[in-house]
């Protein structure tokens, strides 16, 4: 039974009308029921009895992992380096792409509907599709290196840099850029003096943030031969090497923990 308040703060109760009664068991019903047929479809395809298994094969392979062969590490150094180096230069042309892709698409600065339209296909395509299923398609083009690794990144940043940022751009205070226009500046005028200044803080968090993601997605690419530390993480998967596989880990969590650390430094310092 819903409770409703009054002006004076005391509470009412409210009996609910059959029709509203209704609508609540079905919708608790529906809900169920949807539970109930994504549980058995799951259920239908999985393989109990591995799972069954799975602690006793998680701690067989925990132990395998431990210790840690750390005379790898230093043929890990220049690989991890890759990647830092595969998310900066991804990050960097992302926002390079992504810049104007945003003007064009906010609608108080799009030119026009139609490039408004083509402007957003651009953002919801690369948002849709993984950075890593851009690097498996890039290194069927481009073949297997960083470079593909790069253009995968930038590719993947451009949907969420210019997302972020178009929505920015529109919702910026309208009187700087009304103020501009009324001394009868041109269009980039208005663009450089009334909407850069109010959205390039918001722009500047967005691309470290940006980075630091990349950061972790670039150390997978090498699973589908787009460089940097993900090809040395296959190899000794591929070859059993656990303990070598637990100071990629190692490296990998280290790496993500210090760009965090930087991206919030960095962003701190600018908004």
């Amino acid at each position: 039974m819903p409770v409703s308040t009054t002006p004076q703060g005391t509470p009412t109760w409210r009996l609910r009308t059959t029709r509203a009664q209704w609508l609540g068991y079905l919708a608790w019903l529906a809900g169920v029921s949807l539970f109930l047929l994504c549980w058995k479809m799951i259920s239908d395809n999985t393989m109990w009895v591995f799972v069954e298994d799975a602690g006793r094969q998680g701690s067989d392979l925990l132990s395998r992992m431990l210790p840690p062969q750390w005379s790898y590490a230093h043929r890990l150094w220049k690989p991890m380096w890759d990647t830092i180096n595969i998310a900066t230069l991804g990050t960097l042309l992302g926002i390079a792409m992504a810049f104007p892709v945003a003007f064009l698409a906010a609608r108080n600065t799009s030119p026009h509907p139609l490039v408004r339209s083509l402007a957003l296909v651009i953002i919801v395509s690369s948002r849709s599709i993984n950075s890593l299923i851009w690097a498996m398609l890039l290194v069927t083009i481009l073949g297997p290196g960083v470079l593909a690794g790069i253009i995968a990144i930038a590719l993947r940043s451009i949907g969420f840099i210019g997302k972020l940022l178009y929505e920015a751009i529109e919702e910026i205070h309208p009187t700087p850029v009304e103020a501009i226009s009324a001394t009868g500046a041109g269009r980039m005028q208005v663009m450089s003096y009334g909407v850069l200044p109010q959205v390039m803080p918001a722009f500047a968090g967005i691309s470290v943030y940006r980075w630091d993601i990349n950061i972790r997605e670039s150390t997978v690419l090498g699973l589908v031969g787009a460089g940097g530390i993900g090809l040395q993480l296959n190899s000794a998967i591929n070859s059993l090497a656990w303990n070598q596989v637990s100071v990629i880990f190692l490296m990998i969590f280290v790496t993500v923990l210090a760009s965090e650390w930087v991206s919030a430094r960095v962003r701190h310092a600018i908004i």
